[in-house]
């Protein structure tokens, strides 16, 4: 009710927040899957690899993060002496949730002369445990500069990690994890939802189980997906990946008369969308910048433990 308050009902947010980013020094960081209006407000959108990259280069004095909290702890990493503020501390990530440090720790020292992989969308602990960091754009391009006498483990990611040995043709062992959003989109209502558009391409994440990857026409990063529908002569598509990208997607292609379907869950829920993600508002960047709050603070020893393999990936990347 406090911060509530704190919002004058006459604050055109848009324009507060533009004063306020002046008034801080400020860069707004969104990723794809943010509503409309975070991005809208937002001074670079992008997918992890792009936010990381434009993390690194940044000379911002603040970083205002609308995305999850794995992606703010990225910017951290990178920048150990800069104001990293959230939208909302809670937002999480059940691929980070579902692979603790104790317990990734304990798994890889079952495996010690793997060579450590571990998708970006993990915890601190989890990156300061790995020989390298990779995103969905990367990770194909980075495991192939991996020497082929080095057994890999991969996570938290299974059916990127599998993805990702189909493509490779490299042996992994994989952590058992899975993305909340990506894995609840349904094969079966997929073929029948082609089957009224029949002329729609499939674009879908490799994020999403095997079974709706083998529906697909083309599999890529959020980026690539983008790049992929703007490129593309077709005219309808269906999106299996989280629907926020789908602003952008629309932005991109206006008056080609390009229509973008969400692929369905195994529902009757929005459940295609990501909670985590969701959980940022406008209202929340606004009351974050002006009351420079929450920020995101970490311990440095394991800062500089986690940079190692954030930077290996930007190198090979």
């Amino acid at each position: 009710m406090v911060q509530a308050a704190s919002i004058h009902p006459t604050h055109d947010l848009f324009d507060e927040i533009e004063r306020l980013k002046q008034e801080l020094n400020a860069v707004i960081l969104a990723h794809y899957y943010q509503d409309a209006d975070l991005q809208d407000v937002a001074d670079f959108i992008g997918d992890s690899l792009q936010l990381a990259q434009e993390a690194a280069k940044t000379e911002a004095d603040t970083i205002v993060f609308c995305g999850v909290h794995f992606m703010a702890e990225t910017a951290k990493i990178l920048n150990p002496d800069k104001l990293v503020l959230v939208p909302d501390l809670k937002a999480g990530c059940s691929l980070a949730d579902g692979c603790p440090g104790d317990a990734f720790a304990r798994f890889k020292a079952k495996y010690p002369d793997h060579f450590v992989v571990s998708y970006v969308n993990c915890s601190a602990e989890v990156k300061a445990l790995s020989d390298v960091i990779v995103t969905s754009s990367n990770a194909k391009k980075i495991v192939e500069q991996i020497p082929a006498d080095r057994p890999i483990l991969f996570a938290p990611d299974q059916h990127l990690g599998r993805y990702l040995i189909k493509e490779t043709g490299r042996e992994m062992v994989l952590w058992p994890g899975t993305c909340q959003v990506h894995e609840l989109f349904s094969e079966k209502k997929l073929i029948q939802l082609k089957a009224r558009h029949p002329a729609a391409l499939v674009v879908a994440h490799p994020e999403c189980e095997k079974t709706v990857l083998d529906l697909a026409d083309h599999i890529g990063s959020t980026r690539a997906i983008l790049n992929f529908v703007v490129a593309s002569e077709a005219k309808e598509f269906i999106i299996a990946t989280e629907p926020g990208i789908i602003h952008q997607m629309e932005k991109a292609t206006e008056g080609q008369g390009k229509t973008f379907i969400p692929a369905p869950p195994d529902s009757a829920c929005a459940c295609n969308e990501c909670p985590h993600m969701k959980l940022n508002t406008l209202e929340k960047l606004y009351l974050s910048m002006k009351l420079k709050s929450p920020r995101l603070e970490m311990d440095e020893v394991l800062r500089v433990k986690a940079l190692a393999p954030i930077q290996r990936m930007l190198d090979w990347s």
